[in-house]
Parts: structure tokens; sequence; C-alpha cells
């Protein structure tokens, strides 16, 4: 049995309870209100909704880049990295950067791996001796479904994905799928497909959204990625307005899968509430996933990080949630447990 005290956020609104969570044999046993001396700050590990980790192999490669020329396929710069990389350097690459990820905070990512069933064998294989756990929606052909947990297309202006949807819905796994990053001409497309998740949706309209109420399907929305992309600002409040909406970061030759700067980003440039962004940040993407953990309540599994609250950086906030979406960065990261 373990405890860890302090500032605790607790529940599916992060209520900031001083006290200490319980751990027994991996999973929070209770959380008790109770005196303490720790200024530390314990919340849910973070679910990074959409990574391509692939693209670690090419980290910076597409700076100055459009969204087609750094990574729509199969020409972009992106796919002649990825099929050039020896699957040595593929994996190292990939495992570093999962480390870098539990390192500051994320407990798991859901990753479009390209490359079919090989592909999906190397991301397992970066994943293997580390304690993050990536959650693996598969590409090309649908035998990938045998190594990967779900399908992730790519856009239904570039394939037919019915084979790939029936697939999934015969394994009772999830079809995700990007959408409206461009333009909204592959909304209703990919719609049509019933998909269990969309990815971006920066150029939803009304229509969509009414659409994605009525057949509940949550999304991934990745702010920084699509601005450094200048394909246009994704309209959070709306997405949160009509369905369940996660944080990613999308592709690592981008952006760094750093959680605190999407929140960060997120918190200030949208109309958005720091509790809201935190439960994009942990809850949805579990929840999205099926994971047993981004949220703290007796009974779920303890992946949890924890902040040094007296900080250089964090010491003297008057909000711990305000703190920990709008002010803190990996340096404030006492542990990650998993």
């Amino acid at each position: 049995m373990e405890e860890l005290a302090g500032t605790v956020l607790v529940g599916n609104s992060f209520e900031p309870v001083r006290g200490r969570v319980v751990v027994e044999d991996g999973r929070i046993e209770a959380i008790e209100e109770t005196a303490t001396d720790s200024t530390d700050i314990i919340l849910p590990a973070f679910v990074n909704a959409h990574t391509h980790l692939g693209d670690s192999v090419a980290k910076d490669a597409a700076v100055g880049l459009s969204l087609e020329e750094a990574v729509v396929p199969p020409e972009s710069l992106k796919h002649r990295r990825l099929q050039a990389a020896d699957r040595a350097d593929l994996v190292t690459a990939m495992c570093r950067t999962l480390r870098y990820m539990h390192r500051t905070g994320t407990i798991s990512c859901l990753d479009f791996r390209e490359f079919g069933p090989a592909g999906a064998r190397a991301l397992c294989d970066a994943a293997d001796p580390l304690d993050i756990e990536p959650f693996i929606f598969g590409s090309g052909d649908p035998a990938v479904l045998d190594v990967a947990d779900g399908y992730g297309a790519s856009g239904a202006n570039d394939a037919d994905f019915t084979d790939e949807r029936a697939a999934c819905a015969e394994r009772g796994v999830p079809f995700a799928i990007h959408a409206g990053e461009p333009d909204d001409s592959d909304i209703h497309p990919a719609l049509d497909l019933e998909p269990d998740l969309l990815v971006h949706m920066v150029h939803a309209r009304q229509a969509h959204l009414d659409r994605v109420a009525d057949q509940s399907v949550p999304i991934v929305a990745c702010p920084r990625a699509n601005a450094v992309l200048d394909v246009g600002r994704p309209p959070i409040r709306e997405l949160l307005d009509h369905t369940t909406v996660a944080l990613g970061t999308d592709n690592v030759m981008l952006n760094p899968p750093n959680v605190f700067r999407e929140m960060a980003y997120t918190a200030t440039h949208f109309d958005v509430s720091a509790r809201e962004v935190l439960g994009m940040a942990t809850t949805a993407g579990a929840d999205i996933a099926g994971l047993d953990c981004g949220r703290i309540a007796p009974g779920r599994r303890a992946a949890l990080t924890v902040l040094d609250g007296d900080s250089d950086n964090l010491a003297g906030s008057a909000d711990p949630v305000e703190a920990v979406v709008r002010r803190a960065t990996p340096l404030d990261v006492e542990r990650v447990l998993c």
C-alpha cells in the first residue's frame, strides 16, 4: 500500500481536495480528506488522444511546409522519410518519444501508425520496455487488426474505407478517421462511415456538428498542429457543446508531444475553462479508448501524475487546476505512476 499526499484533483470535475490518495495493487483504494503539509498536486496522468509517433524519425523536417507537402500520403515528406527509415532506427526513435511522454506526465496515447501490420508491430516493440501503453490505430490492410487496437484512416477523400470499417465492426474495435483538416469536403463522407472517433474537425459547420451530436461521435482536437500547418482553428467551444472532445498533439515532426504545452495553448486561445481543458487531456482520451484511467476515483487504475506545487514555477498559485493547465511544465513533474 502507498499513500500520496497533497492537493488531489478528484473525479470528473477535478475538485481540489486536501488529503491523500491510497493506492494498493495499482488501483486507487481511497481518497481521504485530511490535514497534510504536502504541497504536491496529484492529478490523473494524461492521455494524448492523437499522435503520429512514426514521425519521430523526422523531427522538425517539415517546418514551413504546407499540409500537403508535410503529411498528406503518399508523396509527402513524412511518408518519404517513413518509407526510407531503417526499422531499428524507427523503433528507437519512437521509444525515445514514448519515454519523453511518460516523463512529462502521459500514461497513454492514441496513435495512428502507418505501414500496416509491420508498422503496428514496430510500435509494439518501441513500447515494450516502457511504462506507457500506446493505443494503436493501425492502417493499410484490415489484417492490421491482428496487431493493432483499432483502425485509423487518413481521410474519406483519400480512399474507400468501407471494408476497414466493416472489419472493425466485426471485431468490436474502434474505427477512427481524420476529417475536416484542410477543408470540410471530407466530413460528411467520414460521418457516413459511422466512425467511433473523428480527428481535427477544424472546418466543422453546424450541419456537421448536428450529425456529430446525433451519432455521438467523439472528436480529438489538435490546435497547435493546426496552427503550425496553417489550416485554421478548430471550433473547440462548439465541438464541446455537441460531443466529447479530447486533446492531441498530432505529428511528432511538427510538435513535441507535450500535453502541458497543448493545454496552455488551448486555454489561452479558445473559449474553454481550465477544467474543460484538463478533462480533454485526461478523462476524454481515456474514455474514448476504453482505458481505466483519466480520473481520480476509488476503484480506478492509479495512473497519476504528481507535480511539485512548491516549485519555483507553481508556488503561490491561487488555483491548482488553473496552475496545472496554464502554468505547469514538465519541470514541475515529480513522479508519474502507471
